[in-house]
């Protein structure tokens, strides 16, 4: 259950809410589904957003960080996915809401390592949100992505994912289909096809 611990800052909070209900709806046997990430199950999926909101955490705080590399996830859920989600996000959510805003620039675990207070909070928010489209789509949820969403993600998306691409979590950009569609030119450029379903 979420304790609706928020950071207060909007874009992560409703990212982190889009993620929790995502993976809320993941069905018990629905953990090995493929899914938008070609290489990686759900659960992967869900490990590798777990870690990375704690690196998120551990960054700001210089406490303890994911216990496996969320760049190569474990194949195996755990006893209690909802509980482990929750420790994360109330972890980033706690880190990010002691963020002094008026601060020049503030760690971030992914380059260029050191971003404005808002454009970190974002870049967590976009790891989030991108995974909870992921876990959606791959267990046959609806999309929690929003064009109120998906506006501040696809800004900081442009600054901060080509680095990040050989690293897998994003695969190259597709092109964009003009259509004025902020969340499908969020996910074409994350290297998502935003009409994907587990047979295609």
């Amino acid at each position: 259950m979420s304790n609706d611990f928020t950071s207060g800052w909007d874009v992560l909070d409703a990212s982190h809410e889009a993620l929790r209900k995502a993976v809320s709806g993941i069905p018990a046997d629905g953990w090995h589904l493929p899914t938008p990430c070609s290489q990686w199950s759900v659960t992967k999926v869900f490990k590798h957003a777990v870690g990375d909101q704690l690196g998120f955490a551990a960054t700001l705080t210089g406490g303890d960080g994911p216990a496996f590399n969320p760049f190569d996830p474990p194949a195996e859920p755990g006893a209690d996915p909802s509980a482990e989600l929750e420790d994360a996000l109330t972890r980033a959510a706690r880190a990010w809401a002691a963020v002094d805003r008026d601060a020049a620039e503030v760690p971030t675990p992914v380059p260029p390592n050191t971003m404005t207070p808002w454009m970190g909070s974002t870049a967590c928010a976009l790891d989030a949100a991108v995974h909870a489209w992921d876990l959606a789509m791959a267990t046959g949820q609806p999309s929690p992505l929003t064009p109120e969403l998906a506006g501040p993600l696809l800004e900081v998306a442009k600054q901060i994912v080509d680095p990040l691409r050989p690293w897998g979590a994003y695969a190259e950009a597709l092109p964009d289909d003009a259509a004025r569609d902020e969340v499908a030119s969020l996910l074409r450029y994350l290297g998502r096809d935003p009409r994907w379903t587990p047979a295609a």
